[in-house]
């Protein structure tokens, strides 16, 4: 089974998806650290040297690869990686989909330190984040709420969330069992 983590940037996909691959004993997938590995090359630099276009292409060819992949596997996608081609139907047809979804303030918050190593908040101060997310985050609302499950993480703890993501994968397992 396939576990994709999904939500905008900075609302713990990676670091929660490495917690709930531990306590399922699934392998792990950053689709941006394969992004790298494949262009040998960082996020940030993929982005200067070859533009979002090329980008996008990399995601989704890792996307495919990862999709067609065997064993049981929590990924942790960029957050553009729904809303872009189909992905977001891949995902949902090919495993289940977890939006980790956060108020903007609290995205601003959880960005505060990093934000050289992302493309598109490089050099954004307090308000100019907070604009972007409020401008960014609604259109892609429309592909993040097609996910199988969605949690309001504001205010929740890193444990809960990641129960929560377990109790949901053993009932789609068991889901799958009893077909």
């Amino acid at each position: 089974m396939k576990l994709f983590l999904i939500g905008f940037m900075g609302s713990g996909k990676t670091s929660l998806g490495r917690q709930v691959a531990y306590m399922l004993g699934w392998r792990f997938v950053d689709m941006d650290k394969e992004i790298e590995r494949s262009c040998g090359m960082k996020v940030s630099e993929v982005f200067a040297t070859h533009g979002e276009d090329h980008f996008r292409k990399c995601e989704q060819d890792i996307l495919r690869d990862v999709c067609s992949g065997e064993g049981d596997t929590v990924v942790s996608t960029g957050g553009g990686a729904p809303c872009h081609g189909d992905n977001m139907q891949a995902m949902n047809r090919m495993g289940r989909t977890v939006y980790l979804r956060m108020s903007p303030a609290k995205l601003v918050a959880r960005l505060e330190h990093g934000r050289d190593k992302r493309p598109k908040i490089q050099g954004m101060d307090d308000a100019r984040l907070l604009a972007y997310i409020r401008e960014a985050l609604p259109g892609r609302e429309e592909y993040y709420g097609k996910a199988h499950l969605i949690i309001d993480c504001d205010g929740a703890s890193d444990q809960y969330i990641c129960e929560h993501i377990v109790r949901f994968a053993a009932e789609c397992r068991s889901d799958e069992t009893n077909r």
